[in-house]
């Protein structure tokens, strides 16, 4: 992540230690930084754990290997640019836009290929993607009122999701096939409580925003 305060999970940037050296670095940051290149990699990865997961019909352990690997390092660096450009305050624009797209893109795409190839419900598919477009959209609804701060709970549903979808691309079997369907199933109770919560959250702020914005407008008249 890059610094998304508005439309991703994760928290604000804070300043990077060193003094003048940290203000350089604000002053200095530019679109190719680590925390970028991170970003743009994690978009790339996108095309090509679909493709190494469905090769040979979508069935072969060795290719899903693969692509649970390409899915992994997704999910990796996901961590890490956020953690670079927080650290480093290497925020940009184009990180600001590229971030949570390829957070969501990742995600969307191992959830649509796993229920393309009937290893996944189609609504379990469902209930996640319409939470997780319901809450980018209903952040940019809010946003003139403030930002909705990060939770505990959005950062379980993220980790939730990814385990969960990781062990679905794998081939497993016995009791490690079990155990996934249960991991998912709290990935999708979590994703569920978390939306609500987040919907709750933007009805107060916005209230609390219009009520402000009353205030000002009888102290001015």
């Amino acid at each position: 992540m890059t610094g998304v305060p508005a439309s991703a999970e994760g928290g604000q940037g804070r300043p990077a230690p060193g003094g003048k050296l940290g203000a350089a670095a604000v002053n200095q940051a530019s679109n190719w930084n680590i925390a970028n290149i991170l970003t743009m990699m994690r978009l790339v990865l996108v095309p090509a754990f679909v493709m190494l997961l469905l090769q040979d019909g979508g069935y072969d352990p060795a290719w899903r290997a693969w692509a649970w690997a390409a899915f992994a390092v997704a999910m990796i660096t996901d961590v890490f640019d956020g953690h670079l450009a927080r650290t480093y305050n290497l925020v940009t624009d184009f990180g600001k836009i590229a971030d949570p797209i390829a957070d969501k893109a990742i995600m969307a795409a191992g959830l649509i290929s796993l229920s393309a190839l009937g290893d996944l419900p189609w609504w379990v598919t469902g209930v996640i993607l319409f939470r997780e477009l319901g809450i980018t959209l209903m952040r940019f609804w809010v946003i003139r009122h403030g930002v909705i701060p990060a939770s505990r709970g959005g950062k379980m549903k993220t980790l939730a999701q990814g385990t969960a979808v990781g062990m679905y691309v794998l081939a497993l079997t016995g009791p490690l096939a079990t155990l996934r369907f249960w991991v998912m199933g709290v990935a999708v109770l979590l994703t569920v409580l978390t939306g609500l919560d987040y919907v709750r959250q933007a009805i107060v702020l916005r209230r609390r925003g219009l009520a402000a914005e009353r205030d000002g407008a009888e102290r001015i008249s």
